[in-house]
């Protein structure tokens, strides 16, 4: 298994609610949205967008690793309106360990509905089924109950904290980290 054999042309995944697809500069405003929301930015590791210049580097940005075929970002949209809502990602994978971190942010309007969920759980199956992955990990600032709540909703067990991991937005956060392995996703599907 090769990057560029998922993500040579990166697949649309398709669940109830959402369409896991490419972003493209068309989605500049939706991801200004969310990506300039302070509610939103508090738990992730990059700034608040504070124009759209923001989010223009980071589209052009995912659409060069499109065309490089580099670990890239799907874009979380709702089905029934087309919109960007959030995105969701394998922000690293370890081939010869058959193992990747998961990432994600969503639009604050869409949180407390189980969309990010469906997301996750979408990636999940992906990442066994289509990556032949062993373990999946996630990770999330202590803080961040939200988080931890769509991992456990998506079959991940907490396995501890790491007191002060990352130095993020100032601080040395502790960081809580989730895992799913093959077994346990086999076992529950």
């Amino acid at each position: 298994m090769r990057v560029q054999d998922i993500y040579g042309d990166l697949p649309e995944i398709k669940t109830e609610r959402l369409r896991l697809r490419k972003w493209k500069k068309e989605d500049l405003e939706s991801l200004y949205a969310y990506g300039s929301n302070e509610n939103v930015t508090k738990y992730v590791t990059w700034d608040t967008y504070s124009s759209y210049d923001d989010a223009e580097r980071f589209i052009e940005q995912i659409l060069q690793q499109y065309e490089q075929q580099q670990i890239s970002p799907w874009a979380i949209e709702w089905r029934k309106t087309g919109d960007v809502i959030g995105n969701v990602d394998f922000v690293n994978w370890n081939i010869q360990d058959r193992r990747a971190e998961l990432g994600y942010v969503l639009n604050e309007s869409y949180w407390n509905k189980g969309v990010m969920t469906e997301a996750v759980k979408a990636l999940i199956q992906f990442g066994f089924e289509k990556m032949n992955l062993v373990r999946l990990e996630a990770k999330c600032f202590e803080e961040n109950i939200g988080s931890a709540k769509v991992m456990e909703k998506s079959g991940m067990l907490y396995e501890g904290k790491m007191r002060k991991y990352k130095y993020i937005k100032g601080i040395h956060q502790n960081i809580k980290i989730y895992s799913i392995l093959k077994e346990d996703y086999d076992e529950h599907k």
